[in-house]
């Protein structure tokens, strides 16, 4: 009878494994079913090995079904199904079942393989779940799990993407006492993250001594965030120093290491140093790239060398196809704010011929300039021309109509485009609200402005120093000292302080509202 009860057993469980290497699981699970409520016996090898199949194809709705079936009978899964079924379930986030999974690993005095304890520490981190992260971090250790290099570096990246660096800073100095020698992953993951942070400094400490003795070759990424780090905190010879020592070691600066560069150099206006690396780069065989020559322009710009930067796209941007959107916008930036909005609109005009769309920044960055000239033609030519090109002004081009509006006196015009903006989906700021609270205050229409207050308030939107300066202006100048006053106990609530004139012309008419 055990025999027949044996073979009968080996039967079903042949079927099953044809079945599944077919790729035909729901069948499986048919047969699997059958034998289950078959005379033949099921062992736990058999939950074991079926569930981690279920696992291997996804249908994790079956493996929690049969988990659950498996459990009063006595039986459990073995470590490494286990592990295998917890990987399996990062993929579709149940963290739900992954702690029941846990828990009873625990009453077992199982514990995860370390590449399952990696998988889940990855995708916690990456579901900004890090101090769960580090639970199981710390729980690792106490459960006789030794954490390695690619645990620490998951750590490390999670805990520097959420901010927190301190704890960060201490996960890698447990690394090193531990007598774990970092790789290139790990420092990459530390130094990048802290210099994100604006915490050059540290990154370069923590990683120097790595760095001298030479026993991880970094990769460009470590260095340029290094280079990146010390650019944005103004010490250029810090960086280049950086660059000096990353070739020493072997790694050539790549066309990001000197985009870096040239970043700094044309945001400090050092040109004559930002064309010398220029020439540097073609030396060394690195081709200048679009991002490249934008950086220039922008440099040419802020120190008003407009014509010079024109020629440069004209004569070595557009004839190697390395000219953009940002190019002609960052030109046209520059010569609307110069008060040459006319040359502005040329340019408009050329990269459209050029095949070279313009972006709502474009429209934006004219509209702006042909409304502070006083011409309106122009400014409906720009947004007759944005709709039929199917662009929909964004939230800065919203404010910037609604101000202009309110600054040439239209303020029902102003208004209606403001009352436009949540039909577009876009949602009106501090910004645009101050432009139309400021209009009825001057037109002595201070009942709607202290509505338009209210209203923002009431939508989640806290006033500035600015709307509560215009709107006691309002109310003094409306006789309206009580309510003013009420206002301006708001506005210190708030840590605001009124100016030195509104404060006193508040402080007169209470009194002289007193003496009466």
């Amino acid at each position: 009878m055990y025999r027949a009860l044996s073979a009968h057993r080996l039967v079903y469980r042949a079927r099953i494994s044809r079945l599944v290497k077919s790729g035909l699981i729901d069948q499986a699970t048919q047969v699997f079913d059958e034998m289950s409520q078959s005379d033949c016996r099921v062992f736990s090898l058999d939950y074991n090995r079926f569930i981690g199949v279920l696992v291997k194809h996804s249908r994790f709705d079956f493996a929690e079904q049969y988990y659950f079936q498996m459990l009063p009978q006595g039986f459990s899964l073995n470590s490494f199904t286990y592990s295998r079924f917890i990987s399996g379930l990062c993929t579709i986030k149940n963290f739900t079942l992954i702690d029941i999974l846990l828990r009873d690993m625990d009453k077992l005095n199982y514990v995860p393989d370390i590449w399952a304890f990696n998988i889940y520490l990855t995708v916690l981190c990456r579901d900004d779940m890090v101090e769960l992260a580090l639970e199981v971090f710390y729980s690792m250790a106490r459960k006789g799990r030794v954490p390695n290099v690619v645990t620490y570096t998951i750590m490390i990246d999670g805990l520097c993407k959420s901010g927190k660096f301190d704890n960060a800073v201490d996960i890698w100095k447990e690394m090193r006492g531990k007598g774990l020698s970092p790789d290139n992953k790990a420092c990459c993951a530390l130094v990048v993250g802290l210099c994100e942070g604006r915490k050059v400094d540290l990154a370069y400490e923590l990683v120097v001594d790595v760095m001298k003795v030479r026993k991880v070759d970094f990769s460009t990424l470590i260095y340029n965030a290094l280079i990146s780090g010390f650019c944005r905190s103004g010490r250029i010879d810090k960086a280049l120093a950086i660059k000096s020592f990353m070739k020493r070691n072997g790694c050539q600066p790549d066309l990001v290491t000197h985009n870096i560069l040239l970043n700094y150099c044309c945001d400090e206006l050092m040109l004559e140093r930002a064309e010398k690396l220029v020439k540097q780069m073609e030396r060394s065989g690195i081709k200048p790239d679009i991002y490249s020559y934008n950086q220039m322009l922008k440099g040419h710009c802020k120190a008003n060398r407009l014509d010079k930067a024109y020629l440069l796209m004209v004569n070595k941007m557009e004839p190697y196809g390395l000219c953009d959107v940002v190019s002609y916008n960052t030109l046209i930036k520059a010569f609307c704010e110069g008060g040459r909005a006319r040359k502005g609109y040329k340019l408009f005009e050329e990269m459209s011929g050029k095949g070279i769309a313009p972006d709502v920044v474009t429209f934006t960055l004219l509209i702006k300039a042909f409304f502070k000239e006083g011409n309106s033609i122009i400014v409906k030519v720009l947004l007759d021309h944005m709709t039929s090109v199917g662009l929909l002004p964004d939230h800065i081009l919203y404010t910037t109509i609604v101000d202009n509006l309110c600054k040439s006196g239209k303020v029902e015009m102003a208004r209606g485009v403001f009352h436009d903006m949540p039909k577009q989906g876009i949602t009106p700021d501090v910004v645009s609200y101050n432009a139309l609270i400021n209009e009825f205050c001057k037109s002595n229409r201070v009942a709607e402005a202290m509505h338009l207050f209210e209203e923002m308030q009431a939508k989640g939107f806290c006033p500035d120093e600015v709307t509560f300066k215009l709107i006691i202006g309002g109310l003094i100048r409306g006789k309206k000292i009580s309510s003013a006053c009420k206002v301006w106990d708001q506005m210190m609530e708030k840590g605001f302080t009124l100016d030195g004139a509104i404060s006193e012309t508040l402080i007169h008419a209470i009194n002289s509202r007193d003496a009466t």
